[in-house]
C-alpha cells in the first residue's frame, strides 16, 4: 500500500503511518474462504502521527474508543467482499470518515434563557391543567 490517505485538501496521512494485514475472512465464500486471506485489518497509530494536531487526537480518541487495540492503535477491519483490494479500499474509506468526523470542531453551546412570553405561556398552561384536575371530583349528588 504505497498510496497516502487523502482525507481533505488540508490533511493527508502518509502511507508509512498506515499498516494493513490480510487474514482469512469468516462467512460465505465456499472453498475460497479456506484458501484466500481476503479480510483486511488496517491499523493507524494516531498517537505517533505527525500530521494530526493534539486537539484532533483528543477528539479521535473519543470517537474511536471502540476500535482501539491493545497498543492504542485504531484498528479497522473489513470483510465486505471476497476481494482483498476492495476490502482495503473499504477500510481506508472508513478511516477517512472517522478522520473527517474528528476534524470537525464541535459547536460551542451558548446557554439561553426562556423568553418572558414563554414563561407566561408555560405557567398559564400549568394553571389550566391544575384547574381541570381540581374540577374532576367536584360533582354534586344531584347529577
Amino acid at each position: 500500500m504505497a498510496d497516502p490517505l487523502v482525507v481533505s485538501a488540508a490533511l493527508t496521512v502518509p502511507a508509512n503511518e498506515l499498516h494493513f494485514t490480510s487474514v482469512r475472512a469468516s462467512g460465505p465464500g465456499g472453498q475460497n474462504v479456506n484458501k484466500v486471506s481476503s479480510k483486511v485489518e488496517l491499523r493507524f497509530n494516531f498517537e505517533r502521527s505527525k500530521v494530526l494536531g493534539d486537539e484532533m487526537k483528543t477528539r479521535l480518541r473519543l470517537l474511536a474508543r471502540g476500535r482501539l487495540d491493545a497498543e492504542g492503535q485504531i484498528m479497522i477491519a473489513s470483510q465486505l467482499t471476497r476481494d482483498r483490494q476492495r476490502n482495503l479500499e473499504d477500510a481506508r474509506q472508513k478511516l477517512v470518515e472517522l478522520l473527517v468526523a474528528a476534524a470537525r470542531r464541535p459547536k460551542r453551546r451558548r446557554p439561553t434563557k426562556p423568553s418572558r412570553g414563554a414563561k407566561e405561556t408555560r405557567l398559564r398552561e400549568k394553571r389550566h391543567i391544575s384547574d381541570r384536575k381540581r374540577n374532576r371530583g367536584s360533582r354534586t349528588e344531584s347529577e
